[in-house]
């Protein structure tokens, strides 16, 4: 697997599905929290006017976060992207959650990513390291972090762990 840019690349460009590597292609699948059978349409109607690439899921992450709302008391284990959609709140798994599977409706490989997030770059106070969620997309060869509840470039990520969300026939 290519490596993950750590810099914004706005001239990213989104790869033509029989153009990606093979190894990327798990990340364009369904899964039991990303419902891209139930979201596509949506997707569709929400981001064809976009321009492919970062700007497209640029535009994603600017409409998952300003169309949910972030709280801790909307944290359920088993919300699903079409239903953190529908309700319009959740934790950053569901911002995460969601903007992975419209990213996935359009043909953009995304993962989900989880980790900490730290106080590099913020202005004192200073809280503890937040655990986190955000989404790594696959544009101009590489991957790339983008974090759709927050929806600022961020340094000091501590990633634990990426993951492709199984496959709904699996």
């Amino acid at each position: 697997m290519t490596r993950v840019s750590p810099t914004r690349d706005l001239d990213a460009l989104q790869h033509q599905v029989q153009h990606l590597p093979a190894d990327s292609l798990l990340f364009l699948l369904g899964s039991r929290y990303c419902e891209t059978d139930r979201l596509s349409d949506d997707a569709w109607r929400l981001f064809a006017h976009t321009p492919l690439g970062w700007p497209r899921v640029q535009a994603i992450c600017d409409f998952v976060h300003t169309h949910m709302s972030f709280g801790y008391e909307h944290s359920r284990p088993t919300r699903t992207a079409w239903e953190a959609y529908t309700e319009r709140r959740g934790v950053c798994r569901d911002f995460a959650h969601l903007a992975v599977s419209f990213c996935r409706c359009l043909n953009i490989p995304a993962r989900y990513c989880t980790g900490y997030i730290t106080d590099i770059g913020l202005p004192p106070p200073y809280g503890p390291m937040d655990f986190a969620a955000w989404m790594e997309v696959y544009l101009g060869g590489r991957w790339h972090t983008f974090d759709p509840r927050n929806n600022a470039p961020r340094i000091g990520r501590i990633l634990i762990a990426t993951a492709a969300m199984l496959p709904m026939f699996l």
